[in-house]
């Protein structure tokens, strides 16, 4: 429901962005920074490239793709329904999500 108590933890109200960002956050290292620091250890330690970086969150047909993708999509869907019902109702609430 969209009602929002003033003893709700900060965790319980923010963990939708959070995991959006953590989200990000390991797609950028493990599509951009891990695949450049890899070519540079190499460099460094034998002179050239010889191997290529194979993504960690694509091992096991990118089930953690799917995962995340699902939480993340109900977790949207869920919000937007909630959303919906603060606009209908608005006498029964006492203070909206932000």
């Amino acid at each position: 429901m969209a009602i929002v108590s003033d003893k709700e933890d900060w965790m319980q109200k923010k963990w939708r962005p959070a995991m959006g960002w953590t989200y990000m956050v390991i797609c950028i290292f493990d599509m951009i920074v891990a695949p450049i620091l890899w070519s540079i250890i190499q460099m460094i330690g034998g002179g050239e490239v010889k191997t290529q970086w194979q993504p960690l969150t694509l091992q096991g047909a990118g089930l953690f793709h799917i995962a995340m993708g699902a939480v993340l999509g109900i977790a949207a869907y869920s919000r937007g329904q909630e959303k919906i019902a603060s606009v209908e109702n608005p006498t029964n609430q006492s203070k909206e999500y932000e």
